[in-house]
């Protein structure tokens, strides 16, 4: 048994998904409440089952995988984000028509798919932990089958995603043709005998790297991400913009720091490419758009390449900055997405747009607080939390000598700030637009609560703690 032990987390999830798919398929519609907060259950099990889980284990199960700290860091941000978009969906699906069952277990092996991917040391075991996110993902994007929103932004992320799936294989097989072998060290070690001359393996890290971004939503593999954020679910876009965006961030974190290390000029410029492309676009794009999720989708594609830039930095402190920048971003986005599943008219039905908000401190104050805090967080401006892993990517691009891109980035922020500020005018400078319906859902409003208590000032209270874990977790793949 004790050979279990490092994948007893996966192992939950996987039991636990199947045995609530076949409840599912029989109770129908009137057991949605119950087993969503069975698959609550079920992911903070797993999540509680990575504290006596092995961290030093190394390569299990013949290298396949890895029980190291960097991976259980990852692991609990996913599940604990996935547990949170199931309950923002509970009271979602009590005032729509679709089954809510069916959306915990899709959550729920997306979730697997996510902690494969951060565990993974083999090419293959990469791929099948990242398409089996990606498969589970499709399907949410798609899940309101009556709107023809969510049906096209289903098909879209399909098509796309098989087309990155598709390079990804490409150059997975390229890797594993010039070096023989699909395990990270075995490939490391190709890379360092043969360096940059062999262009075989220079093709492969393009291709691969390419695959990563477009899960990533990095620019130039960003064009679904608007589309597929504003036509799927609200809850479902919360969860796209968590859990699997730091799955797919720390996996393309261990590829470049594990497989890629010796390799760190050739992907260094790619890396740097995407993260001040993706900072500039999402600050600029974002300029234009009146509907809230668009905006989001947008500061996405924006906080991703900052989370990037931290990676091109390299070395220890580059992948520890990375850690904590995605635990503080999925916080802030989170908690920017709850918000926005509030924003309901009279009659109950969703409102998206963001003239809908003007005059919103007047009538509901706290609520126009809490995204205010959020707003001002995702802009990285102090005294709020989200300025403080902005300040450590920068930090650790200053200490691997790219200071023009940390002074680069700096700028891109500036740049961004403005359309979170617009946000903020139209709550508290505006005229009042017609109220919002009243939304009783105590637990969702307990945990934009907790959640604006994080991004708040107070949240400075956790750096000690939070940097001790990221800088273990980070050592834990060198």
């Amino acid at each position: 048994m004790n050979q279990f032990a490092p994948i007893l987390p996966e192992l939950i999830l996987t039991v636990g998904g199947i045995a609530l798919m076949m409840v599912a398929a029989f109770g129908g519609r009137r057991i949605g409440g119950v087993t969503s907060w069975s698959a609550v259950a079920i992911l903070i099990a797993a999540t509680f089952a990575l504290i006596g889980a092995p961290t030093h284990a190394g390569g299990v199960f013949g290298g396949l995988i890895t029980a190291d700290l960097f991976g259980s860091f990852g692991k609990a941000i996913i599940f604990l984000a996935s547990a949170v978009a199931i309950i923002a969906a509970h009271g979602w699906f009590e005032r729509d028509t679709e089954h809510s069952a069916e959306y915990s277990v899709l959550i729920l092996f997306s979730a697997l798919g996510g902690a494969v991917m951060v565990s993974a040391t083999s090419l293959v075991t990469l791929y099948v932990g990242l398409e089996l996110q990606s498969l589970s993902a499709y399907v949410l994007a798609s899940y309101r089958r009556s709107d023809d929103r969510s049906a096209e932004a289903g098909l879209k992320y399909f098509v796309l995603g098989a087309l990155a799936s598709g390079i990804l294989l490409y150059g997975i097989s390229l890797l594993y043709g010039f070096t023989g072998t699909m395990n990270f060290n075995g490939i490391a070690a190709a890379f360092a005998r043969e360096g940059s001359t062999s262009l075989g393996l220079l093709f492969g890290l393009v291709f691969v790297l390419a695959g990563v971004a477009f899960k990533i939503s990095a620019v130039p593999f960003h064009m679904w991400t608007p589309d597929v954020y504003e036509g799927a679910p609200t809850p479902v876009t919360a969860f796209f913009a968590s859990a699997p965006k730091v799955a797919a961030v720390l996996l393309g974190t261990r590829i470049c720091l594990d497989a890629l290390e010796p390799a760190i000029e050739a992907w260094r410029q790619i890396v740097i490419f995407a993260a001040l492309a993706s900072i500039f676009l999402g600050a600029v794009a974002a300029y234009g758009q009146t509907n809230i999720k668009r905006l989001l989708a947008y500061s996405s594609i924006n906080n991703v390449g900052f989370a990037l830039v931290g990676l091109a930095a390299g070395g220890q402190q580059g992948a520890s900055s990375v850690l904590f920048y995605m635990a503080v971003y999925v916080v802030m986005t989170l908690g920017a997405f709850l918000c926005v599943l509030w924003m309901r008219d009279e009659n109950g039905e969703p409102v998206e747009e963001i003239a809908a908000l003007s005059g919103l401190s007047q009538t509901r104050p706290a609520y126009a607080a809490a995204l205010a805090m959020f707003m001002f967080s995702l802009a990285g401006i102090p005294p709020l939390f989200g300025f403080w892993p902005k300040l450590l990517v920068f930090q650790a691009a200053v200490n691997s000598g790219l200071v023009a891109l940390a002074v680069a980035a700096i700028v891109g922020t500036v740049i961004g700030a403005y359309y979170y500020l617009r946000i903020i005018k139209v709550m508290y400078m505006d005229e009042a637009a017609a109220p919002f319906g009243r939304v009783s859902q105590p637990v969702q409003g307990a945990l934009i609560f907790l959640a604006a208590l994080i991004v708040s000032p107070l949240g400075y209270l956790l750096i000690g703690p939070l940097n001790k874990l990221t800088d273990l977790a980070a050592s834990s793949i060198f």
